[in-house]
């Protein structure tokens, strides 16, 4: 088995196998480490996520009912 550094050579199938090698607290780490980094670098994206969840649907629901 060789080492290689080529982002080319990593498959999602490569990525997946490595995620499921993980233990439970090192997935949950791993989740809190890339949360962090994006609210370092974009710290609206909390706010904007709970504007999104909060926003009021544009279009009306119908209920119908059979006969």
């Amino acid at each position: 088995m060789s080492v290689s550094h080529d982002r080319a050579e990593e498959t999602l199938q490569a990525k997946a196998r490595w995620f499921r090698s993980l233990t439970l607290e090192e997935r949950m780490d791993y989740l809190v480490m890339m949360t962090d980094l994006i609210l370092q670098n974009n710290p609206s994206a909390l706010a904007k996520a709970a504007k999104d969840d909060a926003a009021s649907p544009q279009k009306r629901i119908r209920a119908v009912e059979r006969p």
